[in-house]
């Protein structure tokens, strides 16, 4: 069954990149693992899925233990004291919404010998619920971003509102794409944005049309 559903999702993801005028190959599946047994993520890797999200940091060294070579990427909301137990693995972080989680995340990347990528969660629904920074504040990050020598930004994050209005989530997910066209000035050895990450089962074939690289979808392709 996850063989199908996996089929059918990558399918769908490349159906859209080409309505979109886009190259299928600039749009990354990120299975979204969370509270799936390590069995369902093997069916997947074995059908050829690389990139899974967690969202929790227990849950997500666990599995990285059983399954160590997938790419693990962190989705959900990550606190400061957790950093350490991913940072010797983690492939990529998406969710770096503070700046004090950045700080840990440069520390706890030193103590580890390594540069870790991360993506700037922007808060483009406006919910406080969600986090992450306004854009002004992503731009100060970024002004200032070679005071993190042991992180890489990306790209941008960012999670529109749950709802069916395809105008508001259309609106959300395009003013990201222009935030990650606006700060692409900052560019050098730290900050390559080459990465928006945004588009959930739900509305990922909104997120392809405003250029989403990264999309994470979760029931689709393990089941409810």
């Amino acid at each position: 069954m996850i063989q199908e559903n996996l089929n059918r999702v990558l399918q769908s993801i490349r159906a859209r990149a080409l309505f979109a005028k886009r190259n299928p190959e600039e749009v990354r599946l990120i299975a979204v693992s969370k509270n799936q047994p390590v069995s369902a993520i093997l069916d997947a890797v074995a059908a050829g899925q690389v990139d899974f999200g967690e969202n929790r940091v227990q849950e997500l060294v666990e599995k990285q233990e059983q399954i160590p070579d997938a790419k693990w990427h962190m989705i959900g909301t990550l606190q400061r004291n957790k950093v350490k137990y991913i940072a010797p693995f983690i492939y990529l972080i998406h969710s770096v919404s503070s700046e004090k989680l950045l700080s840990e995340i440069d520390k706890q990347a030193r103590i580890n010998n390594r540069v870790i990528d991360c993506l700037l969660q922007i808060n483009i629904s406006g919910e406080a619920q969600k986090g992450g920074f306004t854009e002004k504040e992503a731009e100060r990050i970024l002004e200032q971003i070679s005071l993190y020598p042991h992180v890489r930004i990306l790209g941008l994050m960012g999670m529109a509102e749950f709802t069916s209005d395809e105008p508001v989530v259309d609106a959300q997910f395009r003013r990201l794409q222009k935030a990650r066209n606006k700060f692409k000035r900052f560019e050098g050895h730290q900050i390559q944005l080459r990465e928006l990450s945004m588009g959930m089962s739900g509305d990922y074939p909104i997120a392809i049309r405003r250029g989403a690289t990264m999309v994470r979808i979760g029931s689709a392709v393990f089941g409810k």
